[in-house]
């Protein structure tokens, strides 16, 4: 019983960090709750979704993440781009929050 808290409470420590970071709650949740130190440590150390460069679709013009192999909008086959057509990180396309 003592090991189904302690893992629980893992597994919500993990998914926090992983939603923080851009990525599913639900699979870092998994990851931190099955190895419940390493499954926490390793959300840590992962990377930031947002951080990410973009790239734009040759055949649509949408955005997409700089390693996807297609575009979820038109299903272009996607080649890996030249340095110049590379798009900033998400993070700092962002526009601040109204108060």
């Amino acid at each position: 019983m003592a090991y189904l808290v302690i893992a629980f409470c893992f597994g919500v420590a993990g998914g926090i960090v992983g939603r923080h970071k851009g990525s599913s709650f639900v699979v870092w949740f998994l990851i931190a709750a099955t190895v419940p130190f390493v499954g926490l440590l390793t959300a840590f150390l992962y990377r930031y979704e947002t951080e990410e460069a973009l790239r734009r679709c040759p055949n649509c013009g949408r955005a997409t993440r700089i390693y996807d192999a297609l575009c979820t909008r038109c299903g272009t086959d996607l080649e890996y781009p030249d340095p110049d057509e590379v798009i900033a990180p998400v993070a700092t396309l962002r526009v601040p929050a109204r108060l």
